[in-house]
């Protein structure tokens, strides 16, 4: 396989992982969201969150670049049962938890406000982005943690950070720049939504997670190679079966049902860029053609732009040389007749 080991991890770092100008914007606005809620539920005489975790991408560090800047910021909010009381006495549904977190985040600086939605309380900002903040209580029993949704449900989203950062130390060949498991599933979530049309179609990017770590390739030595090797693993995986297991939740799934439509759409598209990436594979593939293969796969043009001709050039010289040596060497033929001799 044609190396472009280095080509691949430059585009990670230039085009994929999120500039730490980005990662900072989103930390203080997470934390303003924080300070506001609290300040705001003490005013209200409404009942104080015991804690705030960030989960989901954010947490995990597998949240990448997108020009639309279309980021999703998950920051729950976790309130113990006794202090979620109804007007009565009894417990306050899941729905009211919502409402009344939304209702504190309020503030007529939004041009959107922030909207109740089935899991969390979504915060709409102008650059396009939004911070999602699911509300939770711990229960007095037991001190589990139960997610407000369409009722109170058993949850718990920072297992999923701990199985993740497990995997990711576990798996990963090297220790550096996010170690390569954590690498891989970002470049995988670029490639799924290196198309604005690709976006509403494919599947999420908590799916792709998954699958990477069913069926992540490690190479220490070729980041392009662990790379199309998970490619082609997932895809022979999906070939199979579309179906993904939640994995610190018995029996859950995050895929909808054996023909998901998202999961397909991914698949094919996986199909589309192992095609693609074929000639790679040839012998005499040169590193011009492997460049715009990889160009294809991310739609950019990131990787050409990084292409100067010099191997082409350095390889024409060698053949150039290689014949005048093959020429030099070789034996002269000599015609005898009489005393006259033919070169």
């Amino acid at each position: 396989m044609k190396d472009c080991a280095k080509d691949v991890l430059a585009y990670h770092d230039d085009k994929v992982t999120l500039p730490q100008a980005e990662r900072t914007n989103m930390r203080d606005r997470r934390d303003a969201n924080r300070d506001r809620l609290q300040t705001r539920l003490k005013a209200q005489e409404k009942p104080l969150p015991k804690e705030f975790i960030k989960q989901g991408s954010y947490a995990m560090l597998t949240m990448v670049q997108d020009s639309s800047y279309d980021y999703d910021i998950d920051d729950g909010v976790y309130f113990t049962q006794a202090s979620l009381k109804g007007p009565n006495g009894g417990d306050k549904s899941a729905k009211d938890a919502r409402q009344m977190v939304c209702d504190a985040l309020a503030d007529n600086r939004f041009k959107k406000q922030p909207e109740v939605k089935k899991n969390c309380v979504r915060i709409f900002y102008d650059d396009g982005y939004h911070v999602d903040m699911p509300v939770y209580r711990i229960r007095d029993n037991d001190g589990d943690y139960e997610l407000a949704s369409s009722d109170w449900v058993h949850s718990r989203a920072a297992d999923v950070e701990d199985w993740f950062s497990n995997v990711n130390q576990t798996k990963s060949p090297d220790e550096n720049n996010g170690r390569q498991f954590r690498r891989i599933v970002r470049m995988l979530k670029k490639f799924a939504k290196s198309r604005d049309s690709w976006k509403s179609q494919t599947t999420s990017g908590f799916a792709i997670t998954i699958l990477v770590e069913e069926k992540y390739v490690a190479n220490k030595d070729r980041e392009d190679t662990a790379l199309r090797d998970t490619m082609k693993a997932i895809y022979n995986r999906l070939f199979w079966s579309l179906e993904v297991n939640h994995p610190v939740t018995p029996g859950a799934k995050v895929t909808k049902g054996p023909d998901d439509s998202k999961m397909t759409f991914f698949r094919d598209k996986l199909k589309e860029a192992l095609d693609n990436l074929e000639v790679l594979d040839k012998s005499d593939c040169t590193r011009e053609q492997a460049l715009k293969a990889w160009d294809k796969v991310f739609n950019t043009d990131f990787f050409f732009n990084r292409y100067d001709g010099k191997e082409e050039a350095q390889a024409s010289q060698a053949a150039i040389f290689s014949g005048l040596i093959s020429t030099k060497s070789d034996p002269v033929a000599v015609d005898k007749r009489g005393e006259q001799r033919f070169a």
